[in-house]
């Protein structure tokens, strides 16, 4: 079979030759290790997590070892990493998760985790609006004396980051990089001022005593603290959009989940310091996630409190923009293997972004914003309002599905590495994979357990097994989608985690 001439393009980005290749596959050597660090960085959400995750698990846990939750917590993501790293040197896929499920227990399961990819990253960008939206719409009020309701920065903000999403990834990597830089800036100005004048204990290092991570709380603890790490999960999926992506992705992970831990310990003994450890529980609950602003007031004054309420929000965005990138190339690599319409799995013509699928998570973040702004009957601090309903229960589906997606990683692994024959050189690898996915497993169940505590419901509410159920149908949904391309297509079925790889093999056939 011979190729039409006049769809041939010898520079072609990434080597592919054909036109319709390049719609195919991603653009390579847009990101270097700075790029793509920014990138993953970006979704921690620095700011958001010390100004809102940490003074909640403080208030609602009353656990004062926070700080020894993150370094916990870093070891256990740290061997996670081992393993995931390494996939990562065999497999090149912007389907990361899925693509290595894939290899590991076959296509059916990876096609259950492409749902559940698919489905977690949505709601963890989704549930981002709300929050947003509240903190713009008090921004307003307060400097501009203007009252605006939530949902209408919350569309602006979901329609600015779709017309990003369709630019260069190098692009929205700078755009990450700068908001990110002054948001890590500021919270380390911060702890340097609370070190330098701590409350009544002076500098106690009692937050890092294993006595204080007793009680009931801890497993919930957990959860909420894990959450934190999410985003250094995601460096894989840009792996085709890097010159050495076997080099470049693991160091960027190790980087990530290493600077992350010490960073979000470090910051949060700060809280302690700042409060004085007998007390961080108490001002927690009296503060809420006003705590580090009303720390920052005393300590730095009031205009760098100001500044830091606008970063607040300029981080959210950039964690918005971050997982928006990361859905539009989940929703890429699934149309490129059949699980999505072939549409998906084709890149814009001039940035090689893939535009049918940040379209697909736009359209997803305008139509529920608009869902739950169409319900909202309540003023913004009435602790049912569904502005923060929209991230409690958005953000915990979202962080269980993709704990859920780090044990299953874990397990593929370790098949994986078997089955090739490589157990023995791999040994190491597959311990530590094999200790993370138990850590994982241990931790979504807690995180199945207490998700009615997750998301402020009662004991016997119906989101607290409809919530997480959620999750438990996106990986039904997608095994019973990978039966019937067993079955009925099983040329799609066999191709399902091979991405590029698979393009090639079709090129070569055809050549």
């Amino acid at each position: 079979m011979t190729t039409d001439s006049s769809r041939t393009s010898p520079s072609a980005p990434g080597g592919i030759s054909t036109f319709k290749g390049q719609e195919r596959a991603l653009r390579a050597d847009r990101l270097g290790t700075g790029g793509l660090l920014l990138s993953v960085l970006a979704a921690t959400a620095p700011l958001m997590v010390v100004a809102g995750v940490m003074p909640t698990t403080f208030a609602v846990m009353g656990i004062v070892g926070q700080p020894l939750l993150f370094v916990v917590l870093g070891v256990v993501l740290i061997l996670f990493s081992v393993g995931y790293a390494e996939m990562s040197r065999h497999v090149h896929n912007a389907g990361a998760f899925y693509a290595y499920i894939s290899r590991g227990l076959g296509g059916t399961a990876g096609a259950g985790a492409a749902l559940v990819a698919l489905v977690a990253y949505n709601a963890l960008q989704v549930g981002i609006y709300g929050i947003f939206g509240f903190e713009v719409s008090g921004l307003f009020a307060t400097y501009a004396d203007v009252e605006i309701a939530w949902w209408i920065p919350a569309l602006v903000a979901a329609l600015a980051v779709g017309l990003l999403g369709w630019l260069k990834i190098d692009v929205n990597a700078r755009v990450l990089g700068v908001l990110l830089v002054i948001e890590v800036l500021l919270v380390v100005i911060f702890d340097i001022a609370a070190l330098a004048d701590p409350g009544k204990e002076g500098l106690s290092l009692h937050a890092f005593n294993p006595d204080t991570l007793t009680g009931a709380g801890v497993g919930t603890a957990l959860c909420f603290c894990i959450a934190a790490f999410l985003g250094f999960e995601q460096a894989p999926v840009y792996a085709e959009e890097t010159s050495r992506p076997h080099v470049l992705v693991p160091r960027v992970m190790f980087f990530a989940v290493g600077g992350v831990a010490v960073f979000f310990a470090l910051s949060s003994w700060a809280l302690t310091v700042a409060t004085g450890p007998s007390a961080i529980v108490g001002t927690s609950q009296k503060q809420s996630a006003g705590l580090l602003f009303f720390l920052t007031e005393s300590r730095l004054g009031g205009t760098f409190t100001d500044v830091l309420h606008i970063l607040f929000v300029t981080g959210m965005f950039a964690a918005l923009l971050s997982f928006h990138n990361v859905v539009a190339r989940y929703a890429f690599a699934m149309g490129r293997e059949g699980l999505l319409p072939a549409a998906f799995g084709r890149t814009s013509g001039s940035s090689g972004a893939p535009g049918t699928g940040s379209l697909l998570q736009t359209v997803v973040a305008v139509v529920v914003v608009a869902a739950f702004a169409l319900t909202d009957d309540k003023p913004a601090g009435d602790p049912t309002a569904p502005v923060l309903h929209l991230f409690t229960w958005f953000g915990n589906i979202g962080a269980l599905g993709v704990i859920v997606l780090m044990a299953a990683a874990s397990l593929s692994v370790v098949v994986f590495f078997v089955r090739r024959g490589a157990a023995g050189a791999q040994a190491w690898r597959l311990v530590t994979s094999a200790l993370a996915g138990i850590a994982l497993l241990v931790i979504a169940g807690y995180t199945v357990k207490d998700f009615e505590v997750l998301v402020g419901a009662g004991p016997d509410s119906s989101l607290s097994w409809v919530l997480p159920g959620i999750i438990g149908l996106a990986a039904l949904a997608g095994v019973v989608l990978g039966l019937v391309l067993r079955a009925r297509a099983p040329e799609k079925h066999a191709r399902i985690g091979l991405g590029n790889e698979a393009f090639q093999l079709d090129k070569a056939a055809s050549s």
